[in-house]
């Protein structure tokens, strides 16, 4: 990762300079044929309060501390370095390049780097942009995260195809082994405050067993679990636990999203089946949500490349969103008790300007595993700057 950054660097101050933007923010410099080098970054500072469950803690903390540098030629190609402080983990590093600058002809665009597999709308959506503070019970499960790869894209006023070939370990340096995702959304309605996006994702990740530095040998394997929908806990009340003997993992997503002036919903159903060795059982398990947005200034939530991002206020008071969300999870197959969980999630959000966001989240928890049943209430705050 750090050659990738240096050749960053490198190719960066190798073009001859014609303007430092100083004033400018995000801080970039621009070059005279036309290269921008630009900071980039995103700070957010959680408080959760918990009541209910002896087990949750209240806590506050930087959630995230995110900061990296893109280069791009508009046309041409671009690229990121990007890694979270906080987490001490790379986000996106990668490079794209537009397949008009290499053969004349628009066929999309071809990335190559560290870079987020495609099941899971929610989740690959920017964290910066995230309508919640975290993502639905269903994605928090089911979503691979990032893997090194490569990935071919094209996006059309009707249409966004993707499909990529990914390997690699996971982003705790377990779980190595290869993936396969396509992705494809029809947008038969596009334009700034009128969207209709309907969306299938499909993945199969076939996972391979490893061996750590003191020469322990792990099978394949797998686990499906998920906070509930609060960043400052470990707790989980539904889990899998470890599944092993993994062969194979395959992911299905459809999405949704309707978007009408200041109104929107956004919507996802998730499955997952894990096949195992040695005559186990496959396990599967499946969860929905659907969220709804107002916009109480008016303003619309922004959608490009088959996705959203924060909402620009157009007043000096900031833009203000009132939201709810229903998810729901379920893990139980078979003997497997993973539990079920369904929760409700009440939001406002209101973004000061183009660069800081306040955001405030209720959640109403009702878990069930193993006969226990738990319903804890949650109040999230953040404060969050990014650019």
């Amino acid at each position: 990762m750090r050659s990738v950054t240096g050749c960053l660097l490198l190719c960066a101050f190798a073009a001859p300079v014609a303007a430092a933007e100083l004033g400018a923010w995000p801080p970039k410099v621009t070059f005279a044929d036309g290269t921008e080098l630009a900071a980039t970054g995103n700070v957010a500072y959680d408080y959760n309060d918990f009541s209910d469950d002896a087990r949750l803690q209240d806590d506050d903390a930087i959630r995230r501390r995110e900061f990296g540098a893109t280069l791009k030629k508009k046309g041409v190609y671009d690229a990121m370095v990007y890694y979270d402080f906080a987490n001490e983990t790379w986000l996106d590093v990668f490079a794209r390049v537009e397949t008009k600058a290499l053969f004349g002809t628009d066929v999309g665009r071809i990335r190559v780097g560290y870079i987020k597999t495609p099941v899971g709308l929610d989740a690959v959506t920017s964290s910066r942009a995230g309508s919640f503070l975290e993502t639905a019970l269903p994605v928090q499960a089911f979503y691979e995260g990032r893997r090194t790869g490569v990935e071919w894209s094209i996006e059309r006023p009707q249409y966004f195809l993707q499909a990529g070939a990914y390997g690699g370990k996971d982003l705790h340096g377990d779980n190595p082994g290869t993936t396969q995702a396509v992705r494809g959304v029809w947008t038969p309605v596009k334009a700034a405050g009128d969207v209709l996006h309907l969306g299938l994702a499909v993945s199969v990740e076939n996972p391979r067993g490893w061996t750590d530095g003191r020469g322990t040998h792990f099978d394949p394997r797998a686990r499906l679990r998920a906070r509930p929908e609060a960043g400052l806990t470990d707790i989980r009340f539904v889990d899998s636990g470890t599944l092993l003997q993994a062969d194979q993992i395959r992911r299905t997503g459809l999405e949704g999203i309707w978007i009408k002036g200041p109104f929107s919903v956004q919507a996802e159903a998730l499955h997952a089946t894990v096949s195992r060795n040695d005559g186990l059982p496959d396990y599967s398990g499946n969860g929905q949500y659907i969220y709804g947005s107002w916009v109480v200034t008016g303003e619309s939530r922004p959608y490009a490349n088959a996705g959203v991002a924060n909402i620009k206020p157009a007043n000096a008071h900031g833009a203000v969103e009132l939201l709810a969300r229903y998810s729901r999870l379920d893990l139980n197959d078979g003997a497997i008790g993973g539990g079920r969980q369904h929760d409700w999630t009440f939001g406002a959000n209101w973004y000061l300007t183009n660069h800081f966001k306040f955001q405030a989240n209720y959640v109403k928890v009702d878990a069930t595993r193993n006969g226990v049943r738990t319903r804890p209430d949650i109040v999230e705050l953040r404060a969050q700057v990014h650019f």
